[in-house]
């Protein structure tokens, strides 16, 4: 044996027990080993993802629902592609360009475990038609695993494109399509599947983002009672035309068949995806889509006002239909917020409070609810990127109340209207006021939930 090769095997060796002492250091602390978790994301070649266009072929209604729906869009989405790239400029810190280069792990996630886009960075034209169509059938269906709860932690195994297009897992144990396998997969029943996603810590600070899954799981519908128990599937794959389907709402099964040609059952779990989104919608103009987003906001919460004195109204906000904080998902930019106006008997407006300017931003004063970050030093930030702790939370969480007392000036007279609203913008018009270019917007703001009292 050659010197070189002693050198190599006795260096393995060397660092192999280095570290099993390591292992043996952690086990005997009580500790458990670090995972490797970027040693799982596997990468694939883009011929293996079968276009959504082909799935359509035979499950033309679910294809129908998915088209123009926020996973359908996640990619396209002009909201999320101007924001993304606008706050990457400008940007020298490495933490915070490599988390501003991360959204394509979720809002591309094809393209990015077949190699391009791998950042924000990258031309967003380039990227092929497949990737393109944003969360989509030949993704979701071929997840098998989950390695980490966080930052599109999925474990993937994909066919080899149409001529082999490999086993797609689904809620069923009796399906015998002719195009692909299908496996049954307890996965595609639980929330874990949409948490992986839908939980987003920061890449480099590791601060949460994103925490609607575990919003969820900590919540009173994550109950170990199969009675009481509803999952994310439970409300968002019930919902349909008509249908909220929320925790305050009746979530009727929708009975019928995956394909024209399959089995007809007691539920085919719906595709729409709509979330609290109306905007997106109606800019690739499926109205359907908006209202059903509509919807769902509607029956999300309840407005209470309580009197006080003559001159203070409190106003109560429950969280009454969501499975997760009100708002949820990205939220220092998620707007929900409290409107009261008071009118006098002739419908002039003497008092207000959380009423949009001119250019349709926030007064400093709106009673919002939100999460703000910060730079590690106490202040506040814009830009996610920068986001090393959380300075404040003030967000609903699921099933709970909460309250605010309001100061009228003037004091109500005989015949004045005082009205209070809760209403949502999916992104706050501040920060698209700052993009270059084009206009974006006015997003649009949805009345949640509103009460009024005439004096």
């Amino acid at each position: 044996m050659s010197k070189a090769k002693v050198r190599i095997q006795a260096a393995a060796t060397v660092c192999g027990l280095v570290c099993l002492c390591l292992v043996l250091v952690w086990i005997f602390r009580g500790e458990t080993p670090p995972v490797d978790t970027h040693s799982k994301e596997l990468t694939f070649n883009l011929d293996q993802f079968i276009d959504p266009e082909t799935c359509g072929g035979c499950h033309d209604e679910i294809m129908a629902q998915w088209q123009d729906s926020m996973h359908h869009l996640s990619h396209q989405d002009p909201v999320y592609t101007r924001v993304a790239k606008f706050y990457l400029e400008g940007l020298t810190e490495a933490g915070h360009i490599e988390e501003a280069e991360s959204c394509v792990k979720c809002h591309t996630p094809v393209g990015y475990v077949s190699g391009f886009p791998q950042k924000v960075s990258d031309e967003f034209a380039d990227v092929q038609e497949i990737p393109a169509q944003g969360i989509q059938c030949d993704y979701c269906h071929v997840a098998v695993d989950v390695n980490k709860m966080y930052n599109n932690g999925l474990v993937l195994s994909p066919g080899q494109g149409e001529d082999d297009p490999g086993i797609k897992h689904g809620p069923f144990d009796d399906t015998e399509p002719e195009f692909h396998d299908a496996a049954y997969s307890k996965l595609h029943t639980d929330s874990k599947i949409c948490g992986t996603c839908h939980n987003v810590k920061h890449v480099a600070f590791g601060t949460d983002l994103e925490t609607t899954y575990t919003e969820w799981e900590k919540g009173p519908y994550n109950s170990p009672d199969p009675e009481k128990h509803i999952s994310c599937q439970g409300c968002h794959m019930y919902q349909r035309p008509g249908v909220p389907a929320t925790a305050s709402t009746p979530r009727p099964e929708n009975p019928g068949s995956a394909t024209p040609d399959a089995k007809q059952r007691s539920h085919i779990f719906t595709h729409y995806f709509v979330g609290a989104n109306s905007g997106l919608p109606q800019m690739f103009s499926d109205q359907e889509k908006s209202d059903m987003a509509v919807a769902r906001l509607k029956h999300a919460a309840q407005l209470y006002l309580e009197v006080e004195k003559d001159n203070a109204v409190r106003v109560v906000v429950a969280n009454t239909g969501a499975g997760h904080s009100l708002p949820t998902g990205l939220t220092d930019m998620r707007q929900v917020w409290i409107e009261v106006t008071l009118a006098d008997s002739d419908g002039s407006i003497v008092y207000q409070t959380g009423v949009p300017d001119e250019n349709n931003e926030l007064p400093e004063d709106t009673v919002i609810f939100n999460t703000i970050f910060g730079d590690g030093n106490g202040n506040p930030v814009a830009n996610i990127a920068k986001a090393k702790e959380i300075l404040s939370d003030t967000r609903i969480p699921v099933g709970e109340s909460v309250s605010h007392l309001f100061g009228l000036d003037p004091v109500p007279q005989s015949g004045y209207t005082l009205t209070a609203r809760l209403l949502y913008r999916s992104m706050p018009q501040k920060i698209l006021n700052q993009l270059p270019g084009d206009p974006l917007g006015p997003l649009p703001v949805v009345e949640m939930a509103a009460v009024s009292k005439i004096f």
